[in-house]
Parts: structure tokens; C-alpha cells; sequence
């Protein structure tokens, strides 16, 4: 139960970043939400792996680290806390936005599926290998990656690159509905590829 309260904290706080930081805070946005999520994965990485990202607990669960009930229940919890945020954002501090603009979906497609291959790669080979354990970088890598992410990607697709951000911000007005599925193919799909990947360069990983 830790764990699942873990994740609705650490999704709550990374969402409610990208909702008020993305609609005020321009430029500097993706580094309020890198170290966001930095702070959060050093916060709770120790009990719950510090995912905050159902692409994430995919990838961990192909590399043979999250059982089937814990994927479940982390996509649960952690859609929850990315809808609380959204909530917490427009209708607690009445913050709004308008809704990114999907010119171009093959392309924003393939951001968001490079985008969170990248985050998931760097989760896997600095959060879950034998090789680096004891790294205690390993949050400000994966911080840094997002934060790397959204100046490189997210002008072409909102660099979303979580799932659970794509359906908080989807809520709160960021992206419409009618594309969200370019955020679900988009994360989901680079999650799974980052699983396999990692599986494939590290066959004999405990």
C-alpha cells in the first residue's frame, strides 16, 4: 500500500508542475518539472521505484521488475494522481490554458515515442541495474532527461512523454481528447521499445 501511495504523490506533484509551471512559467517550464520529478524520484525511489509514469512501470515490467499486479495497480494510481492534479490546478488555483495544437501527428507521434524511450532507458540503466546500484545520480539523470526532452521535443508534440502527464494535462485543457491517443501509442510504445532494448543489451540482468 506504501508504494501505491508513493506513486499517487510523486504523479500528483509532477502533473501539478506541468499544469502551473507549463501554463506561467515559459521557458524555465521544463526545468520546474525535471526537478519536479527529480526531487520526487529521490523522495520516494526507495520504496516505490519512484515511477510516476505508467510508460515507465511498462518498461520496469518488461525488463522483469514489476510484477503484473503492481503495473496494474501503479497505471491506477497513478492516472489518479495526474487527475487530482488537474483538478487541484483549474479549479483550486484556477489556472487555465489553451490546447496544443496537433498539426502534425506522425510527428508528434514520434516525439513522444522517442521522447519517453529516452526517460524510460535512462529509468531502467541508472534506477534498475545491478551495474549502477548505489548511483546516487541516478534521480538528476532522469530529471535532466526530461527537462532535455521537453526543450529538444516537446515544441513539436507539448512533450508530454508520460501517460499519466498526457491524461492530466488532456484534462486540464493542454492537449484535446480527440489526440490524446497520440500520447497513449506515443508513451506507451516508447516505454515497451525501452524495455526490450534494455533487455536485449543486458540478456543476463538479475
Amino acid at each position: 500500500m506504501k508504494k501505491y501511495l508513493v506513486e499517487f504523490i510523486g504523479t500528483f506533484f509532477l502533473v501539478l508542475a506541468v499544469c502551473m509551471a507549463g501554463t506561467k512559467a515559459g521557458n524555465f517550464a521544463p526545468i520546474a518539472i525535471g526537478a519536479t520529478l527529480m526531487v520526487m524520484v529521490y523522495a520516494g525511489g526507495y520504496i516505490s521505484g519512484g515511477h510516476y509514469n505508467p510508460a515507465v512501470s511498462l518498461a520496469v515490467f518488461i525488463r522483469g521488475k514489476l510484477p503484473l499486479m503492481d503495473l496494474i495497480v501503479y497505471w491506477i494510481v497513478q492516472l489518479a494522481g495526474a487527475a487530482v492534479a488537474a483538478y487541484v490546478a483549474s479549479k483550486v488555483f484556477m489556472y487555465a490554458t489553451t490546447a496544443h495544437m496537433n498539426d502534425f501527428p506522425k510527428r508528434e507521434l514520434a516525439a513522444e515515442l522517442l521522447g519517453t524511450f529516452a526517460l524510460a532507458y535512462v529509468v531502467l540503466n541508472t534506477a534498475t541495474s545491478a551495474k549502477t546500484s548505489g548511483n546516487s545520480n541516478y534521480g538528476l539523470a532522469i530529471g535532466f532527461t526530461v527537462v532535455a526532452m521537453a526543450y529538444i521535443l516537446g515544441p513539436i508534440s507539448g512533450g508530454a512523454f508520460n501517460t499519466a502527464v498526457a491524461f492530466g494535462n488532456t484534462i486540464f485543457g493542454g492537449f484535446s481528447w480527440c489526440c490524446f491517443w497520440i500520447y497513449l501509442v506515443g508513451t506507451l510504445g516508447g516505454g515497451a521499445v525501452a524495455g526490450i532494448v534494455y533487455r536485449f543489451i543486458n540478456p543476463d540482468a538479475d
